[in-house]
């Protein structure tokens, strides 16, 4: 396993091809120092002894000692604690770890991999390419992002259907010793601090967009990849300095008719595997906002208890009410996770046939139970945010910038007309704003309010999932039982 320093250098060791605003930079930039620092925790946790055990796991491929976000999870006890790993994590950093995407995505190729090798049709040996990837990802500590979602174009057409047949991914050419890529994959977290960038399809396919049935595997300097970076990044601050500084980035990942060997190849035609990547991928990180969400909770709840007790109103019942939806958002939305991990097994759900064996026996999460928990609570979010809003009131919004909360001119009436409750030193109460701003007013926390509302997939994509994968006529039948009906036809 690597150290938050070998990370480090690596990166600083990658090719130039990242741009932002005008400029092409370094992968150790200023503005990638915070994301870089929250990923850092990723590879300090695995060392440390008081989290060693949740954040470590053993290959099942080597036997060797493991981080737990390069694991393949064997067991429902695997999932459990990638779970556990996500929720402690995010509450050490205050937001998204931002490794899970590649644990992810590799699980679902795993499974994947597998299935469309037994094609007759296959085009190279996918599950074997993938297993030697998968041994160097495991054995050299590395970070991999997922590029799933397209830039999709005309949004009511099909890949097939798009005029411009680069709004998604897609092989333009199939050569003996590889293929060459199109196309560009949006919102790609943390692709500028990643060493791999793992590729899956978007959607389900149908014949006729086998060139859309793709994944695989690349570096993310690798020659043919542009990334077009956006930051996300707190103000800095001079005199308050915070318990962590942050930031999180985010990549337009442009394939240039980029070349990918074989070897490399994990998926390349076969519709109906593409389709299944693209849900699967989707179900292992809807699993993942079951950590993360919950620990988002864990941050809204303190930050909600905390101004309701500066503001003097913690013990009204409004508030109670406000602070209980909050707890029951989150803990539902993490007993919902645990109930797809406790009932994980390698099956995926085939429409008109229900739950069938996929894969080579890798423990794949019960998917109403994943969808169930990151729809409750991707829909609050906003909802989440005016409860902020009204048990704050309006200072958030017109706070005084720092440099006038330390002026020796303004200072002291600031800290004077500033102080809401004198039990707590005004000190921690000014921290405690520009704290509050951070996470909910700063051009950051819109970006961090959208990603937590459609990352994953929306909200609609989760009850599309539930209700073509849920029995419904089951429960129809109960009721014509109870009602003395004739029982269904099958």
């Amino acid at each position: 396993m690597r150290t938050r320093a070998q990370y480090i250098e690596r990166l600083g060791k990658m090719n130039r091809n990242l741009y932002c605003n005008g400029e092409k930079i370094d992968r150790l930039d200023e503005r990638q120092q915070g994301a870089i620092n929250v990923m850092g925790f990723t590879f300090d946790a695995a060392w440390d002894p008081e989290s060693k055990d949740l954040c470590t796991a053993t290959s099942h491929l080597t036997g060797e000692t493991i981080n737990r976000f390069n694991h393949i999870h064997q067991t429902p006890e695997d999932l459990h604690k990638k779970q556990d790993m996500t929720r402690y994590l995010c509450n050490k950093v205050g937001h998204c770890i931002q490794r899970c995407m590649g644990v992810d995505a590799a699980n679902a190729i795993h499974a994947v991999s597998y299935e469309a090798q037994k094609s007759p049709r296959a085009k190279t040996a996918y599950h074997d390419n993938w297993l030697k990837w998968l041994e160097r990802f495991q054995r050299e500590d590395l970070v991999a992002s997922c590029a799933q979602t397209d830039v999709k174009g005309e949004r009511l057409k099909r890949p097939s259907e798009q005029t411009d047949p680069d709004m998604y991914v897609h092989v333009v050419e199939e050569r003996s010793d590889g293929i060459v890529v199109r196309g560009s994959k949006v919102h790609i977290s943390e692709a500028s601090i990643s060493d791999e960038i793992l590729v899956v399809p978007n959607r389900a396919l149908k014949k006729g967009e086998e060139a859309y049935a793709v994944c695989f595997a690349v570096p993310s300097d690798y020659e043919g990849v542009k990334q077009v970076v956006h930051f996300h990044n707190y103000r800095k601050r001079d005199y308050y300095q915070r318990g962590i500084e942050t930031g999180y980035t985010d990549s337009y990942v442009i394939f240039d008719d980029c070349f990918i060997p074989w070897k490399r190849v994990f998926l390349c035609g076969e519709t109906l595997h593409g389709g299944i990547a693209a849900l699967l991928f989707a179900l292992f990180h809807r699993h993942s906002y079951s950590g993360c969400k919950p620990a988002m909770l864990d941050c809204v709840i303190g930050l909600a208890a905390l101004a309701a007790e500066i503001n003097g109103i913690e013990k009204t019942p409004n508030v109670r009410r406000m602070l209980s939806e909050l707890i029951m958002t989150g803990e539902l939305g993490y007993a919902a996770g645990y109930t797809a991990s406790a009932l994980g097994k390698p099956e995926v759900y085939m429409p008109g046939v229900g739950n069938v064996p996929y894969g080579p026996g890798n423990c794949i999460p019960h998917s109403i139970y994943a969808n169930v928990g990151r729809c409750l609570t991707g829909e609050a979010v906003f909802h989440e945010q005016e409860i902020l809003c009204t048990i704050a009131g309006g200072m958030p919004a017109t706070f005084p910038f720092e440099k006038d909360l330390i002026n020796p001119e303004t200072r002291p009436l600031l800290e004077k007309y500033l102080n809401r409750n004198p039990k707590m030193p005004i000190e921690d109460q000014i921290k405690f704003w520009l704290t509050f701003i951070d996470y909910n007013l700063s051009s950051s926390a819109g970006t961090s309010t959208y990603g937590a509302y459609h990352g994953g997939g929306s909200p609609i994509m989760e009850q599309i999932a539930i209700t073509s994968q849920y029995d419904i006529e089951s429960k129809k039948d109960i009721i014509r039982a109870l009602a003395g009906m004739s029982p269904r036809k099958k």
